[in-house]
């Protein structure tokens, strides 16, 4: 057998010690000054790094913090809440006619030897409007008259001078003017809202941008089967003629009124019913306020529940909000809510 040298020194030749791998050896005796001095520098690179690590997570926290308060505060635009009055309409659209009309026929078989009357001319009831020659041969006969059945006015007069006319031979046309008339025919649907005495709005292209006052006179009770439409009379006051029959008209019926009611602009509305909500401008801070819609005419929406008049709402930019946000008011809102839409 071989003996082993007890003594440690060739076993670690070439090798660090273990007692050299801290700053003493294993009797307490002192590590060389230069290890010391490798050791506090590290140290202190490394307190060094993590201060600075340190450092830049607070700045980057405290930057975090100051821009959420400014996000905050949003700018919004509003519009005051006002009372007006709104209107449920039906529109159509028809031709203007006469509210009285006649064809007029001769009596007699015969020709026209004389027109007493021209078109545009007003007549009397039993006035005479043409005269006929019914000379036969062998006879004489005093010249008949073609009276008018109507009092108004000589729409037309389709015959000439010597024209044979029998008594189905249409004479003239007599139109009374003073009033006059849109006839239509109402869906099954709308029938709920429409009954005699409603008022009307007629316009025609004659007269751009005007309108004339109407009234419903008259609704029939029984459907067409194939349209499944009933006929209904809009009457217009015409005492200056303007009005001539033939014309296209444009009739918009009022079927309800809701006046001076609390509206809204429909972009002030966030949700819709039984949810629809909207936000209030209370100093800098946003308040959330539940409303109960109604009718909608246009871009403005009546607000039944939730809202009295003169509050102001925001109409642009709520859909970011909480109740309680801090906001502020564009420069650019509506005084009033009307006020933006004319």
């Amino acid at each position: 057998m071989r003996k082993i040298a007890s003594s440690p020194g060739p076993l670690w030749e070439g090798r660090p010690r273990p007692d050299s791998l801290i700053p003493g050896d294993r009797c307490g005796n002192a590590a060389p000054p230069g290890r010391h001095r490798r050791l506090s520098w590290a140290l202190c690179a490394w307190m060094a790094k993590t201060l600075s690590i340190l450092l830049i997570l607070f700045a980057a926290g405290c930057g975090r913090k100051a821009g959420k308060t400014v996000q905050d505060v949003l700018t919004v635009r509003t519009e005051t809440v006002a009372r007006e009055d709104l209107a449920e309409t039906i529109d159509y659209v028809g031709t203007i006619r006469a509210r009285d009309e006649a064809e007029i026929y001769p009596r007699v078989t015969g020709k026209i030897v004389q027109k007493l009357k021209n078109e545009g001319d007003r007549v009397a009831k039993g006035e005479t409007i043409a005269l006929i020659d019914r000379d036969e041969v062998g006879f004489t006969f005093e010249t008949a008259p073609v009276e008018s059945s109507l009092s108004g006015v000589i729409g037309r007069i389709p015959v000439d001078l010597g024209t044979a006319v029998t008594p189905q031979t249409t004479v003239a046309t007599v139109v009374d003017l003073d009033e006059a008339e849109v006839r239509l025919d109402v869906p099954e649907k709308y029938l709920p809202l429409l009954s005699p005495g409603l008022k009307c709005s007629i316009g025609v292209d004659a007269y751009p941008g005007e309108s004339f006052p109407g009234t419903v006179t008259q609704v029939s009770p029984v459907l067409d089967v194939e349209t499944r439409t009933a006929p209904a009379e809009i009457t217009i006051p015409n005492a200056d003629h303007r009005l001539k029959p033939g014309m296209f008209a444009r009739v918009k019926i009022v079927a309800r009124t809701f006046p001076q009611v609390p509206t809204v602009s429909q972009e002030a509305i966030v949700g819709r019913a039984p949810d629809a909500v909207v936000f209030l401008v209370e100093g800098e801070t946003a308040r959330l306020r539940r409303i109960v819609p109604g009718f909608k005419q246009g871009a403005r929406v009546q607000v039944v529940e939730g809202l009295q008049g003169a509050e102001t709402v925001i109409v642009m930019g709520q859909q970011r909000l909480k109740d309680g946000d801090r906001v502020r008011t564009d420069k650019n809102s509506a005084a009033a809510g009307p006020g933006a839409e004319k």
